[in-house]
């Protein structure tokens, strides 16, 4: 998929950052190394002493946005300094 992305020069976005990774150019979603942290600590808790019924609900509490920036001049695409700035990371 994303050769076809890159050979008709479109631009795509990913919730995961292994989008980015594989050179997709944006993602912007969960920090699946946080997110795993998460439910370890309240699996732990559930194999401890806690009911799991007793549990409160629990979402992402990070999100990252990464920038392939190597794609970005792959397809011609100007990135802004602005949003540059506001990227946890970025690849080259």
């Amino acid at each position: 998929m994303l050769s076809r992305l890159a050979q008709h020069r479109l631009q795509a976005t990913d919730p995961l950052r292994l989008f980015c990774d594989a050179g997709g150019l944006i993602s912007n979603g969960i920090d699946l190394y946080q997110l795993l942290q998460q439910a370890v600590s309240y699996v732990s808790l559930i194999l401890r002493v806690a009911n799991p019924a007793d549990l409160p609900v629990q979402a992402p509490i990070k999100f990252e946005l990464v920038i392939n920036v190597k794609t970005a001049k792959a397809i011609g695409l100007a990135v802004p300094p602005t949003l540059l700035a506001l990227a946890n990371a970025m690849i080259d």
